[in-house]
């Protein structure tokens, strides 16, 4: 039940980013990251951040129990199948964090 409500705080990260780019795309970035910075604006983004990587962990150690991989007629165990989502996930996420902390150029 607690994984279903932080759905809620999927939403609120995907309305952040629709906002972002329409500031950025509207010429507006300099509003919108004085909003951004309000206090209450980074503890919600911060409780975001918190509940949206709890809904990604939970999504992946479920998976094992919605896909079933054989391989030459075995079925692969549940954790290698979550070593493997929570692997590549770690792996996306550092070249993500890379490139966002090396700034793209």
């Amino acid at each position: 039940m607690l994984r279903e409500l932080t759905s809620v705080f999927v939403a609120w990260a995907v309305v952040f980013l629709l906002m972002l780019a329409a500031a950025v795309l509207g010429g507006r970035l300099a509003e919108f990251a004085a909003l951004a910075a309000r206090p209450w604006m980074v503890a919600i983004n911060v409780v975001t951040l918190v509940a949206t990587a709890f809904h990604a962990v939970t999504f992946l150690n479920l998976a094992p129990k919605a896909t079933v991989v054989r391989l030459d007629g075995y079925r692969l165990p549940a954790w290698l199948i979550q070593g493997g989502n929570h692997s590549l996930w770690l792996v996306v996420s550092a070249v993500v964090a890379f490139f966002v902390l090396r700034g793209f150029g």
